[in-house]
């Protein structure tokens, strides 16, 4: 739903020997390349469809991934009345962004949605299988799929309903470039702190990082909170996302949404999925139809389950997207926890990522 704030792109001590260490057998790879990845799965908020398009026309592995996963999501897409993805995206006349958004309702969380399982697929191909995955708000649905959860179609109808549930949620985002003791300290200074039951209540609806967090909440009152922000020059940014999300007031259509997912059959996880609503690893008695919904109410927080992660003695993060906001937090928040600290990619972000 919501995603990380783009941040400056951070070369870490390590990306050089990646690129090296590509072509070497496994057994002469460096010991953070024989350790297996963790993958990040971020929200809506960065989501590039050139970068995707000039990412699958360079790179082989990511060209077969992405053919094969929107195969599956295009049969989705035909029960659902929406266009193909598969020959728009990847043909010789792919869509812009403003194209893809004014398409169908869905269309954009599909192509999202399809965009991280390919680059997921891809990087399982070259670096092996995660030992876990992280999702960040709409990331969940791609994580739990990746793991195997839900199958990619279904993972795609899941983020169809996703997408027609978002039309019931007005207001929208905006993103603040301060830790969320300032972001909080905006909502009382302009009179829109609250429980988020209130009409005009602006909530925090993300914290990314210790630099930067994002607030949901009606366009009036977020108007006032980027202008207090504006007062204070603390950066802040309307994402382009025509809904809002993580908001209490949103309860009906959160129920609206779990009632859809239940439809689909689960099965058990092939790795662990963190949930950055949740704070923790999902388990086999969650229900995961609510646990999905919450993130249409519940704040998510991308910190703690990035430490989480820590735990399973990662080579290297990658950042499952076309973007690479949720990779630079991820540099920000282990930076801070261990030194040295893994790697952090994003390929997609990355021209001259070895694949």
């Amino acid at each position: 739903m919501v995603p990380a704030v783009p941040g400056s792109p951070v070369v870490l001590e390590g990306s050089a020997v990646l690129e090296s260490s590509a072509v070497l057998d496994s057994s002469e790879r460096p010991p953070f390349l024989r350790r297996r990845p963790v993958h990040l799965f971020p929200g809506q908020g960065d989501f590039s469809v050139s970068t995707l398009v000039a990412s699958a026309r360079t790179t082989p592995g990511l060209r077969k991934a992405a053919r094969e996963v929107f195969e599956q999501v295009d049969t989705v897409t035909a029960e659902r009345g929406l266009p193909r993805l598969g020959p728009w995206l990847l043909g010789p006349e792919p869509p812009s962004g403003r194209a893809l958004a004014s398409a169908s309702t869905g269309t954009s969380q599909l192509a999202l949605f399809g965009a991280s399982m390919a680059v997921h697929r891809a990087l399982s191909e070259a670096y092996g299988v995660p030992s876990a995955a992280v999702g960040v708000s709409f990331g969940e649905l791609a994580a739990l799929t990746a793991a195997g959860v839900f199958t990619v179609a279904d993972g795609a109808r899941a983020a169809h309903d996703l997408a027609l549930a978002l039309t019931f949620c007005p207001g929208a985002l905006t993103a603040l470039a301060c830790p969320e003791r300032s972001a909080r300290e905006l909502l009382e200074e302009a009179g829109v702190a609250g429980t988020g039951t209130g009409a005009a209540d602006v909530v925090v609806a993300v914290v990314n990082d210790e630099r930067s967090v994002v607030v949901s909440g009606p366009v009036a009152a977020l108007a006032l909170v980027e202008k207090a922000a504006a007062d204070r020059r603390v950066g802040a940014v309307r994402l382009r996302l025509p809904f809002s999300s993580h908001h209490p007031a949103l309860g009906h259509a959160a129920r609206e949404f779990a009632t859809a997912v239940r439809a689909y059959p689960r099965s058990a996880a092939r790795f662990p999925v963190h949930s950055a609503v949740a704070g923790r690893r999902y388990g086999p008695t969650d229900d995961l139809a609510a646990r999905l919904a919450d993130c249409l109410v519940r704040p998510a927080s991308v910190p703690p389950v990035l430490r989480q992660v820590l735990a399973y003695r990662p080579g290297v993060l990658f950042e499952a997207g076309t973007g690479s906001a949720l990779a630079s937090s991820a540099r920000t928040v282990l930076a801070a926890d261990l030194d040295p600290a893994p790697p952090v990619h994003a390929p997609l972000a990355e021209p001259a990522f070895p694949w």
